[in-house]
This record gives C-alpha cells, structure tokens and sequence, in this order.
C-alpha cells in the first residue's frame, strides 16, 4: 500500500534555508577555529607535554649526578627526541591523508636509527 503525503508533511521552504544558513554558519566557524590562536596554542601545549616527559623518561638527571660527560648526556637525549619525533611523524602520517606512506616509513626510518644510536652508545653496536 502507498504512503500518500499530505499538504503538512511537506517541509517549508524556510525550514530549508534555515538549514543552508546553519551549515553555512559552521563551516564559518570551522575555518576560524582552526587558525584561531587558542587552538594553535593548545596544539602546541600537547607537544610540549609529550617533549616534556620524554626528557625526564630519558634520565637527564641521573647522568648528571653521576658526573657523566655532558656530551653523553647530549648525545643520549638527542637519540630519544629523534625516536620521539619519529613516532610523531607515524602519528600524523596515520592522521592525515597525504603522504601517509611516506611519513609512516620516515618515521619508523627514525626511529630505527634512534634504536642504533642508543646501542653505539652503550659500546654494543647493532651494524658493525
């Protein structure tokens, strides 16, 4: 049996262009957000987090209390911000559409020498 619509079911022609407005109302709104300062800095905010714990998960004040070479200490931490960054190049490769291939592989590319810097430092080195 056939559904048969009446005059008030159809919708009013102003119910529709209070619809386009309201789209068009947040993709203006959309746009703003993402070069607004707020989240800019937010972003920025996560990252420095992420650096933040890193370098206190590197150890940085162990080596210094045990009077090691400050060039080892240097050394050490520059060889986990290297994993660090590949690790975040993975995350936005997987994040974004372009170039996600490449990005995945630059960062699993870092992280791999940042595996092989830490055992040249701890005198037992993965490539002779």
């Amino acid at each position: 049996m056939a559904k048969h619509r009446r005059f008030s079911d159809k919708p009013n022609d102003d119910s529709i262009q209070k619809n386009e407005k309201t789209e068009l109302q947040e993709q203006e709104t959309n746009e703003k957000t993402s070069l607004d300062l707020k989240t800019i800095l937010l972003s920025g905010t996560k990252y420095a987090y992420i650096i933040g714990a890193v370098a206190l998960l590197s150890g940085i004040f162990t080596p210094l209390t045990l009077d090691v070479e400050i060039e080892e200490v240097i050394f050490g931490m520059l060889s986990i911000f290297l994993g660090l960054v590949g690790g975040i190049v993975i995350f936005l490769g997987i994040k974004t559409q372009k170039f996600t291939t490449i990005m995945v592989c630059g960062g699993l590319g870092m992280i791999f020498g940042s595996l092989i810097l830490i055992y040249q430092s701890t005198n037992n080195p993965l490539i002779n």
